[in-house]
């Protein structure tokens, strides 16, 4: 897979905003209740990926996991040799459209090799996505879900999951930057009365309070895994008004502080 590491390097390299992530480590992470807001690819390119309470599945160096939008799950990402190192994309609802087979047959997750066919098709996905617009990144992300289901996997589709309403408000909170959204903005910006909201949501198995935190803290992991920006400013982009704040809900909800989780990717 050096190749596809050199690719994803070359692209970080140029510093813009990119549609996927790179979590790395040195010493071993353990994160409680990660968020999973959208279906997610997670691709393990050196190191192991245990997830669920108990260890439930363990992804493995070459190997990758596709998780639908589940409310949460634990994980621990442990350094085989130098470090952990892993890609990751999130897929939109659309970018499932044509992928033969039906989303009723709701999967959690599947486990599968990275062979040659998707180790390429991820690699030209990662070295258009500096430059290519929103539609020609979709239009990558279906041809990595096409490639999926023609490499077997035929239950991909039902990664899509069915928590959409979830997911508008998901996105609706950082556009806004966790400013002014409330249950009647909400309502207005959806198009719904607060009944049916509550209804809806209640479906879904969350409240429009479970989403915000959700959604700052799962920013909040991610800009503390993928940049250096101090844990102050993290804090703030994600809506607190005081750093103290922050790391005693990212500690109450990961099991680990901001500082702790920094320190794993730091070499001693």
């Amino acid at each position: 897979m050096r190749d596809l590491l050199d690719s994803i390097n070359g692209v970080i390299s140029k510093g813009s905003e990119l549609p996927f992530s790179v979590y790395t480590s040195v010493h071993e992470q353990t994160l409680l209740n990660v968020p999973i807001a959208k279906p997610l690819l997670i691709i393990v390119i050196s190191g192991d990926k245990k997830l669920g309470k108990d260890s439930e599945f363990i992804c493995h160096s070459g190997e990758f996991v596709f998780l639908s939008d589940s409310p949460a799950i634990d994980m621990r990402n442990i350094p085989k040799g130098n470090s952990y190192f892993a890609l990751l994309i999130e897929f939109d609802y659309e970018d499932f459209n044509g992928i033969p087979g039906s989303a009723r047959d709701k999967s959690e997750y599947f486990i599968g090799d990275t062979k040659p066919e998707l180790e390429k098709c991820l690699q030209q996905f990662i070295e258009c996505s500096s430059w290519a617009s929103e539609k020609i990144i979709s239009a990558r992300k279906n041809e990595i879900l096409l490639l999926l289901h023609d490499l077997g996997y035929k239950n991909v589709v039902s990664m899509a999951g069915n928590r959409q309403i979830s997911y508008k408000l998901h996105k609706l909170f950082h556009k806004r930057q966790f400013q002014d959204v409330t249950t009647s903005y909400c309502c207005e910006h959806l198009a719904m009365s607060e009944s049916t909201l509550r209804r809806k949501l209640k479906a879904e198995g969350t409240s429009l309070r479970d989403i915000k935190s959700r959604a700052r803290l799962g920013l909040g992991l991610h800009l503390l895994q993928t940049t250096s920006e101090s844990i102050s400013l993290v804090s703030e982009k994600c809506g607190y008004q005081s750093q103290s704040r922050f790391t005693e809900q990212f500690k109450r909800h990961f099991g680990l502080t901001p500082s702790e989780l920094r320190k794993t990717k730091v070499t001693d």
